[in-house]
């Protein structure tokens, strides 16, 4: 596909963002507008858009390529999700209502102290720098070898470029803007997905129900894998538990995604948005499955030398760009430009957010919309476009992805200490020694690994995603073991 085609794609893309955010932010930029939408926001439209926010362009190309080694095993993680964000719907927005939380890492200091409340909001800050500057840099990578390689660009331009154009979009209207683009990208995004299906699908010469039944009798279809619970990552149990926790940790604790819950104005709206997008994203992730059986097949049936592409990611952009006609050639990019600036975006404002209230602390001001410091916010959300560049030529530089993957995984560390401190203040009435708390979060990550580690040399156990289960209980325990009775 020509690289000249796809650009223009991509600046018109950039162009109907640009007008829908001068649209939202026109009458209003003030900071209730960009931390919580002036509690304004529609659940049904929330829900929608949550979905682009919640799959990352990483998601898009990474699971239809993991058909290949672990079939729909994915889904059990998926059916864990679920669980989580009911729980999220049922137990944790509730409190977050009750008590008016603006930043959710708030609660900390109410229950625990300041210390407590200044740990969980840098673990936040952290692990939302690394991991969204790590999802826009795989994605980059794509962009630049069909698009601005063309044109000699170096990828700091490419990354600057991208950043740039968000920022642009997102400055003024926050959280009220992306929710508008989100429903928007989401569109997109699930366009994409099914289009996909379709070109695929009749690229093998194959129909509606027909489809239906190759990806049913294929050898990719496989879900549920009850076997090898000492050894293997895919066991049900595993994945299932994994996923329940992992969910509650980044999502429920994450203020990129919980900040678009808060922008409604009641608690009932809140809980059937969660619904909502917990259904519309279960079906998505089955139509991602079913996307990697369709390509594998394509690619079996085309003599397509899998083994040349440098990991199972680049199995769906090397189909779509090089081997299908343009049209799909062109819905691919939309759906993987949609996926990953919807998260991108939805993660540079909630950043913005948490540093101005747990921070600088804005909510505490006598007029949280002064000037001068929605000034001061434009200049935070600046230089966290600016970190996220500055991390992302990092990862470039090091130009390995058995050290990237690395510092990914070692960004889900972090989340384990988030579910341990609010599970400890969540169930228990107990005081935890504030000042000793930033120094548990980082000895329960120390633990778990050396825990893990011991687990696979003397038992023979592979620790998987319930690593952050493992990690979350330590976190919890120390808490407990420091911890001394509430006065009355």
């Amino acid at each position: 596909m020509s690289p000249i085609t796809l650009l223009s794609f991509l600046l018109i893309y950039f162009g109907v963002l640009i007008l829908i955010a001068y649209l939202t932010s026109r009458k209003s930029s003030d900071n209730a507008t960009f931390f919580i939408a002036n509690k304004s926001s529609k659940w049904y439209v929330v829900a929608f858009g949550m979905i682009g926010t919640a799959l990352s362009g990483v998601t898009f190309i990474s699971v239809p390529g993991a058909v290949g080694n672990g079939s729909f095993g994915y889904f059990q993680f998926v059916l864990g999700n679920a669980v989580g964000f009911i729980m999220i719907a049922f137990v944790l927005l509730p409190l977050y209502y009750k008590m008016h939380l603006v930043s959710i890492y708030s609660y900390l200091e109410h229950r625990l102290g300041f210390y407590s409340y200044k740990t969980g909001a840098m673990i936040f800050l952290i692990s939302r720098t690394i991991s969204s500057a790590f999802r826009l840099y795989l994605v980059a990578i794509v962009l630049q070898r069909f698009i601005f390689d063309a044109w000699h660009v170096p990828f700091a331009l490419t990354i600057i470029i991208c950043l740039l154009l968000i920022w642009l979009y997102t400055h003024k209207g926050g959280l009220k803007t992306i929710i508008i683009t989100d429903l928007l990208q989401t569109f997109f995004l699930l366009l994409s997905v099914v289009l996909s299906i379709y070109f695929i699908a009749d690229s093998l010469n194959l129909n509606f129900f027909e489809t239906i039944e190759t990806v049913k009798n294929s050898s990719y279809s496989k879900i549920f894998f009850w076997e090898d619970f000492m050894e293997s990552k895919a066991n049900f149990w595993k994945q299932f538990l994994g996923g329940v926790f992992v969910t509650i940790a980044m999502t429920g604790l994450d203020q990129d995604l919980m900040q678009k819950n808060l922008s409604m104005k009641t608690i009932g709206e809140a809980q059937k948005n969660m619904l909502t997008f917990t259904t519309i994203f279960i079906f998505i992730n089955l139509f991602f499955l079913s996307v990697g059986a369709l390509l594998y097949i394509y690619a079996a049936k085309n003599n397509i030398d899998i083994a040349q592409l440098r990991t199972p990611d680049h199995l769906y952009p090397e189909i779509a760009l090089n081997h299908l006609a343009i049209v799909p050639g062109i819905i691919f990019m939309l759906g993987l430009t949609a996926a990953t600036f919807a998260t991108t975006d939805s993660a540079l404002t909630a950043l913005t957010t948490s540093f101005c209230v747990d921070f600088l602390n804005f909510n505490k001001k006598e007029d949280p919309n002064d000037h001068k410091l929605v000034k001061t916010r434009n200049i935070v959300h600046f230089v966290f476009s600016f970190l996220m560049l500055v991390v992302i030529l990092f990862f470039r530089l090091i130009n390995n992805d058995s050290v990237v993957n690395a510092i990914f995984i070692a960004a889900g560390y972090t989340y384990g200490p988030l579910l341990g401190l609010f599970a400890f203040g969540m169930l228990s009435k107990r005081s935890v020694q504030d000042k000793l708390v930033p120094y548990i979060c980082l000895i329960s990550p120390v633990f778990s690994y050396l825990i893990e580690s011991w687990l696979k040399k003397s038992l023979g156990y592979t620790v998987g995603f319930e690593l952050i289960l493992l990690n979350g209980c330590l976190t919890a325990l120390m808490l407990l073991i420091t911890s001394k009775k509430r006065k009355a």
